[in-house]
């Protein structure tokens, strides 16, 4: 591996303030979190347990990427180590919990929708809280190798990093784990999912002995049809908001054009780095669009809150 400028791999640094341009985006991103979390929590949204602790954790991790790959990166800038380290390896812990737990949550509907033997035992509240902590404590122990790769006195990779085969297979396996497993896992059980319902639906149908357009009184299929809506519109929300980083980190690594994607395709890799950022506050307005219950614990949340300062400060 030939050697690399350590300033031509700035860009890919997680120091990037390149979010400066969205100064909107970490308030937005911040308080869409905090409202799913707080709603979610009340656990009276119509869902499952299983499903609100997948829900929470999953605003929990996008919370912990606002607060360290947004606010701490990007707002408040750390130039020197060691708390440099510390919040780029926080940054890359966070997104990589934030992306599996969406695979999570994908098998978890998957099994619920189409098998239903193991839906007993896997789709509970224990077994979410199993998930949610495994993939926690992974997310943790295969990222800490980046905290040593960081100059010891800047917040830049260190030259030892770039230009080591070792560091080289691991910066790769990382950018093949999150996001281009999660991808191809998310497609795989979508498309199970999918071909499920499609032969299920049409199945129940013929018992019933109704027509397609008598079908949409039937109560099961409503809520199947509610469960796919939710579960497509974050894993094609998750796929959309990644892919153009993906692109840029395959052109980056695969063709080693550090500095041609600095300057020529800059606007290029700051849409790609917003997208990516983005989908840690979108999950919120999802459940918003696609639950009316959600919307409605949103309202209560809200009123409940403010009723509780009013009542506050009239005491």
């Amino acid at each position: 591996m030939s050697p690399v400028d350590p300033a031509a791999l700035s860009n890919d640094s997680t120091c990037s303030p390149s979010l400066d341009k969205f100064p909107f985006l970490p308030f937005l991103k911040f308080t869409a979190n905090v409202v799913a979390i707080a709603t979610l929590s009340r656990g009276q949204c119509g869902l499952s347990k299983g499903v609100t602790w997948y829900l929470v954790a999953m605003a929990g991790a996008d919370q912990l990427v606002v607060v360290f790959q947004v606010v701490l990166q990007r707002v408040f800038y750390f130039h020197y180590s060691p708390e440099c380290n510390i919040i780029n390896t926080m940054g890359y812990v966070s997104v990589a919990c934030s992306v599996w737990l969406t695979v999570a949550f994908t098998l978890d509907r998957t099994v619920a929708i189409c098998l239903q033997k193991l839906k007993t035992r896997y789709c509970t509240e224990k077994g979410a809280a199993i998930v949610i902590a495994l993939v926690s404590v992974l997310s943790v122990s295969t990222n800490i190798p980046w905290y040593f790769s960081y100059h010891p006195n800047y917040c830049l990779e260190s030259y030892e990093f770039i230009n080591s085969p070792v560091w080289a297979a691991f910066d790769w396996g990382h950018r093949i784990l999150t996001p281009v497993v999660p991808f191809v896992l998310i497609l795989l059980l979508n498309a199970v999912t999918v071909s499920h319902i499609l032969m299920a639906s049409v199945v129940r149908r013929k018992l019933r002995g109704q027509r397609n357009r008598e079908g949409k009184d039937d109560p099961e299929m409503k809520n199947r049809r509610r469960s796919i809506v939710l579960l497509f519109t974050i894993s094609v929300s998750f796929i959309l908001l990644w892919m153009t980083q993906v692109v840029i980190l395959a052109v980056q690594r695969i063709g080693g054009q550090y500095s041609m994607m600095r300057s020529s395709h800059y606007a290029i890799v700051l849409m790609g780095e917003m997208l990516q950022l983005f989908s840690s506050c979108t999950n919120m307005f999802i459940y918003a669009v696609t639950q009316k219950k959600f919307r409605e614990e949103v309202v209560n949340t809200v009123k409940y809150r403010f009723m509780a300062i009013l009542n506050f400060l009239k005491s």
